[in-house]
């Protein structure tokens, strides 16, 4: 029998009460694709503290391969999340900007004394600015195009060359100065606004002629006839195909800036080229 008693609905405290408490975490498998990454820097930083600086190159370069997955495994698996993007951030600048800085400091710039921590610094703060300018510009950049060369292919240009001449047995004493200038053109192009393109419109999902599958395993036999020399050299090419856009923009009097004036977001908001 109802007393006529009314329920108090005064407070949401009864419905917080009876509501399911949703359980805060991480989601696994994109970040441990990212921890990875980090594990190349920090493997990286220690084969160059124990002079194996072909090894060290070989971190750097096994965390380019994990940096290009984590971000799209995070959204082929719906497991995006903004821990993921600031753990992303803070794994690439110690694998593509500690580790590549110690890496070169550690087998030539440390001869030429203060000359070689300044160019090893300011490689270091290009790449801290490169990802930071990275984060905040990304829903209005061109997702075509990177503003600056991405920092994993920076790292790839100090790292590869060090891993190119040490597969030579040529000591770094001899090429200080060529590191050097090496280094500072690396870690300066970073923080340029020259585009780079960043192959994101190239689909994955899309289906492709037979022959694209030829050219990609023939790509993959050239690699393996000397890596060293061929991933140096596709990255050189690399390097100075933003400043040949540039300049070809520039001649046509098209626009130079990367800021995108389109409405629709870049596919890789807050996920990392680097990249």
């Amino acid at each position: 029998m109802h007393d006529g008693t009314q329920p108090n609905f005064d407070s949401d405290s009864d419905f917080e009460l009876d509501k399911p408490k949703r359980r805060k975490g991480i989601y696994v498998l994109p970040n441990m694709i990212t921890l990875a990454a980090l594990f190349g820097g920090f493997f990286s930083v220690v084969m160059a503290m124990n002079g194996r600086f072909d090894l060290a190159s070989l971190g750097i370069f096994a965390a380019m391969v994990l940096d290009s997955l984590d971000g799209r495994v995070a959204r082929m698996t719906n497991t995006q999340s903004a821990f993921g993007e600031q753990m992303d951030s803070l794994s690439d600048m110690v694998s593509f900007g500690a580790a590549p800085a110690l890496v070169a400091y550690e087998w030539a710039l440390r001869d030429i004394g203060r000359w070689g921590w300044f160019a090893a610094f300011v490689y270091c703060a290009c790449a801290a600015l490169r990802l930071a300018r990275f984060n905040v510009n990304t829903s209005v950049v061109d997702k075509r195009y990177f503003q600056g060369l991405p920092s994993p292919s920076a790292a790839a240009l100090v790292s590869g060359f060090v891993w190119l001449m040490t597969e030579a047995e040529v000591p770094g004493a001899e090429l200080s100065w060529v590191v050097f200038g090496l280094t500072l053109f690396a870690g300066l192009t970073m923080v340029t606004n020259v585009p780079f393109y960043s192959f994101k419109d190239i689909s994955l999902k899309r289906s492709v002629p037979f022959a694209a599958i030829v050219l990609v395993a023939l790509g993959i036999a050239v690699i393996n006839i000397h890596p060293p020399t061929v991933l140096f050299g596709l990255f050189v090419l690399y390097s100075v195909s933003g400043y040949a856009v540039y300049g070809w923009r520039k001649a046509k009097g098209r626009p130079t800036s990367v800021i995108s004036t389109s409405t629709d977001e870049p596919e890789e908001r807050g996920l990392h080229e680097d990249a």
